[in-house]
């Protein structure tokens, strides 16, 4: 069976391949598609960087995707149909293969039932399929990797292996070179690990530094090598200044200006050049926060419709923002259902008493918690994808158990 959905699932997201690719070939869409211009610098010999234009060294962008990428473009020629094709087509097998560890997430917290259900609710997800057919950008890998995080942090709550821990700290500094927002839930569901140790009785305190040894030694190159460009310590990524500008100038008729970031307006785009990116990133991060310290209402306000944005795709019902984003009416459709089925079962697993629900309930509620307070793009969402199919097919088999009972 999870054989036979992986497969399905394969053929729908390469059969979608064929009639998106197409957008991909813009001018205006390459020139401005950040890890592609990175992965360019890469695959041309020029190094990380050139976000934006030809700025030289970079950390706007996490090192992981934009290698992989890199990768494609030396194989298959830089922004041609064939890397195009091979990079939507990775995105497919990585998505699918995200079906082994959602059938054992489910299989050990709900059983087999939810198991088989739930592949199949992510092989046929229509986030799913579009995100890995039509979206060149590492969605895919962060799903993977974060629901990989998730099981196997089931695993080692009942196990104290050295080993086994320093694997999971390898893969979170992994998954955090990809997309750094796995470090608001990889922590956390390790702690609760460890706590579990703790509670049975076995060792608890060396496997958790174990897995934060580990982690630090696969971020460690990453982090040296922007203090060397930089002479300053970036973690990861740099960027977070100009985000939280974004979202954060008095502007909300979508959740996110646009038409201020370097990409589309030649006057941050000279600014950056000019003043170099950690000042202007800088610079950004004053804006943002002086801008939210003297609107302390406006700003609490659109926190909360970026977190119900992020939940249920719904922003506005005005006639020239649905003009703008005409499909956010089936989106909201989509994404409230599957929220409503994802909070539902997990209210189900807590009144059960159901050992895995205090992790669902980590994993959901922190890892948007950046996205609220910057701004949320739909796609930001997409990682959790993989619980709420669990969880949601976990409360409709609840529903039906409950209904069968009812009028048996």
């Amino acid at each position: 069976m999870l054989f036979v959905s992986m497969a399905i699932g394969l053929a729908i997201r390469l059969a979608v391949i064929p009639f998106v690719y197409r957008e991909w070939l813009d001018p205006f869409v390459l020139d401005h598609w950040a890890f592609g211009r990175v992965a360019r610098s890469l695959a041309s010999g020029h190094g990380f960087g050139n976000t934006f234009a030809n700025t030289g060294a970079s950390a706007l962008m996490p090192p992981v995707y934009a290698f992989v990428l890199a990768t494609i473009f030396r194989i298959f020629g830089t922004y041609s149909i064939a890397s195009i094709f091979a990079a939507a087509a990775l995105n497919s097998l990585i998505s699918v293969l995200t079906c082994v560890p959602v059938f054992f997430i489910a299989l050990s917290a709900f059983g087999e039932r939810t198991a088989r259900w739930s592949v199949w609710a992510w092989a046929l997800s229509p986030y799913g399929i579009y995100y890995s057919s039509d979206w060149l950008w590492s969605t895919c890998l962060v799903t993977f990797l974060l629901a990989l995080l998730f099981l196997i942090s089931m695993r080692l709550e009942s196990s104290p292996s050295p080993l086994g821990w320093a694997g999971f700290g390898m893969l979170t500094g992994l998954a955090a070179l990809t997309e750094p927002v796995v470090l608001a839930v990889a922590p956390l569901i390790a702690a609760l690990s460890c706590y579990r140790l703790r509670r049975a009785g076995k060792p608890w305190l060396t496997p958790g530094i174990v897995a934060a040894l580990a982690a630090m030694l696969v971020l460690s190159p990453w982090i040296v090598r922007n203090y060397r460009a930089f002479h300053r310590l970036i973690p990861i990524r740099d960027g977070f200044g100009l985000e939280l500008y974004l979202g954060n100038n008095g502007y909300s008729e979508r959740w996110v200006d646009s038409s201020l970031h370097p990409n589309h307006n030649d006057a941050e785009l000279n600014e950056y050049a000019q003043s170099g990116e950690l000042a202007y990133m800088d610079h950004k991060q004053r804006q943002a926060l002086s801008y939210i310290r003297a609107h302390m209402g406006w700003f609490a306000a659109m926190t909360l419709r970026r977190a119900i944005y992020m939940w249920t795709g719904f922003w506005s019902f005005d006639k020239a923002y649905l003009t703008e984003e005409p499909l956010d009416p089936p989106n909201i459709l989509v994404a409230t259902t599957l929220t409503l089925l994802a909070f539902a079962g997990l209210a189900v697993a807590f009144r059960e008493g159901n050992r895995s629900a205090p992790r669902f309930a980590l994993t959901l509620l922190f890892f948007p918690l950046a996205y609220y307070v910057s701004h949320p793009e739909t796609y930001y969402l997409r990682p959790l994808d993989p619980p709420i199919a669990i969880l949601g097919m976990f409360a409709a088999i609840r529903f039906a158990e409950r209904r069968r009972t009812v009028h048996g």
